[in-house]
């Protein structure tokens, strides 16, 4: 049974919930997989005050005792829908709690999984990375990517703050707007992915889980759009009942 780690945020166990759902080759209710949704906002510290030194409360504890409530529930194979929380500072302790709590489902990893696509049917692109100050400044993505021979281009500049502003602005933010998403945090985005592709993005990678919610597309002015929350969505089935995947 498939696990998700939700309300981080809210929408955004939401969406990959549909996605798995959207992914999933299924002609009637019953063909469709089991998954467990656990949401609960309230117990997950904000991830991205922690990167920035503004809270002493690592969320990596919370997140690891969420998966554990969904191991005793009956999920093999689980997901934490949220790139912040891959950032090596939390995800080292969800790693560190889960063997002390003694968790043995198998838990995937966005970065990863979003690398492995790229690698796979995008060797030899420019990689841009879409991201939030918290990402940028612990670079999941960047160190991976670069490891493995990429080319990577991030935002510069005021750029980086009308990413921020797009999620996180308390009047227009995706997370204060998320259905639908105001039309200035979609302009913003979208603004600061022609500053990647001017940079030579090829491919970019929508390095904060709200993003796809507002760029549902698949390319934007030339450039590939990776959406980590459908590769995710794909590597859970994959796992999990492998003939059930819809080819792409």
């Amino acid at each position: 049974m498939i696990g998700i780690v939700g309300g981080l945020g809210p929408y955004t166990g939401l969406d990959i919930a549909k996605k798995i759902i959207d992914e999933t080759a299924a002609s009637s209710d019953q063909e469709h997989l089991p998954l467990l949704l656990f949401s609960c906002p309230n117990l997950v510290a904000d991830r991205k005050a922690y990167l920035l030194n503004n809270s002493n409360e690592n969320p990596g504890k919370a997140i690891a005792g969420i998966l554990k409530q969904l191991e005793t529930a009956g999920a093999t194979c689980a997901v934490i829908p949220s790139n912040t929380a891959h950032a090596e500072p939390i995800f080292s302790v969800v790693k560190d709690e889960m063997v002390r709590m003694g968790i043995t489902l198998k838990l995937l990893h966005i970065v990863q999984e979003t690398v492995g696509f790229v690698e796979e049917n995008y060797p030899d692109s420019t990689v841009g990375i879409l991201s939030t100050a918290g990402e940028q400044i612990c670079g999941p993505y960047r160190d991976v990517f670069i490891s493995k021979g990429f080319i990577v281009v991030e935002l510069e500049g005021g750029q980086e703050e009308k990413v921020n502003n797009a999620i996180y602005d308390k009047d227009y933010g995706i997370k204060a707007q998320p259905a639908p998403v105001a039309n200035k945090a979609r302009e913003d985005l979208l603004m600061a992915m022609d500053d990647l592709k001017k940079q030579g993005a090829q491919v970019i990678i929508l390095a904060c889980s709200e993003m796809p919610l507002a760029i549902p597309e698949r390319d934007y002015n030339g450039m590939v759009i990776v959406d980590p929350n459908r590769i995710l969505a794909r590597a859970l089935i994959q796992t999990v009942a492998p003939h059930k995947l819809k080819v792409p």
